[in-house]
């Protein structure tokens, strides 16, 4: 593991787009070989409905229970550095809404650890998804 730098080196929540290249960058480490990354986008359909936007909304605990997870993910799997970045506010379809990173010394590693990430991420940070549909619908996922 890298002494210099911690290993979750970049949690937020931003309503600003989002910068793919940002959370790669703060997952370098010279002893990576391998950094896997995940973009989770808008997309145009769900449930068979087409989908116009949406809109997330982020409890105040939020990035402290971002931070739990990833600080967990990092101790689970042996890697260098985890990186996660969520957008919050309204978000048009092909916007990115969620970037998170792994760099580790192997690929799967990394690649476990990416995943992990953003499966809890997704399971356990208190963000919730209002989407609304092509014929005026709305629907919110994730709500407690």
């Amino acid at each position: 593991m890298s002494a210099e730098l911690p290993v979750v080196r970049l949690l937020d929540l931003r309503d600003a787009p989002l910068d793919v290249l940002e959370v790669i960058d703060a997952v370098a480490d010279p002893a990576a070989g391998g950094v896997d990354v995940f973009v989770g986008a808008v997309r145009d359909h769900d449930h068979d409905q087409g989908v116009t936007g949406l809109e997330y909304s982020a409890h105040p605990t939020a990035v402290d229970t971002l931070r739990q997870v990833a600080e967990a993910v990092a101790e689970r799997y042996d890697v260098l550095a985890i990186a996660a970045v969520h957008r919050v506010g309204r978000l048009r379809v092909g916007d990115a809404a969620v970037v998170v990173a792994a760099a580790a010394a192997h690929r799967g590693e990394a690649f476990d650890a990416c995943r992990g990430l953003i499966d809890d991420l997704k399971a356990t940070v208190p963000i919730w998804k209002h989407q609304l549909f092509a014929d005026g619908t709305d629907e919110w996922v994730g709500t407690p």
